[in-house]
């Protein structure tokens, strides 16, 4: 079971950007898959998840500006995100979870595999 994030890259203030995270090992159709990101001096804080069932769920700080989203045929999970601010700026990880609950998608821990994470800079 593993996931790779690409699609990190700097960006300027309210520009966009697309993240990938590509599985193998197993299907996400069948899996949670979270988004997590983490800036320097900062902890982990959660993104946006989506279980196998379609559910979603936002952070707070990224609600209307960023989509998760999932492409059954190429196993792979989508961020796409909009309006970017400086504060988005971080490292941004890909995690994979079995039985992912709704109470649980904002958890890092419920989520066992975890990518090695693309960078995104947002700043002008």
């Amino acid at each position: 079971v593993q996931v790779v994030e690409s699609g990190g890259e700097l960006v300027q203030p309210g520009g966009s950007l697309r993240l990938s995270c590509a599985a193998s090992g197993f299907s996400v159709r069948n899996y949670g898959v979270g988004w997590f990101r983490q800036a320097p001096g900062m902890e982990r804080e959660f993104v946006a998840a989506i279980k196998w069932d379609s559910g979603t769920s936002y952070a707070d700080s990224v609600k209307g500006r960023f989509t998760i989203s999932r492409d059954n045929q190429k196993n792979t999970v989508y961020l796409q995100m909009n309006s970017l601010k400086p504060d988005d700026t971080a490292v941004y990880y890909c995690a994979a979870a079995r039985g992912l609950i709704t109470s649980s998608m904002p958890l890092a821990r419920a989520y066992s595999t975890w990518g090695q994470g693309t960078q995104v800079t947002v700043s002008s």
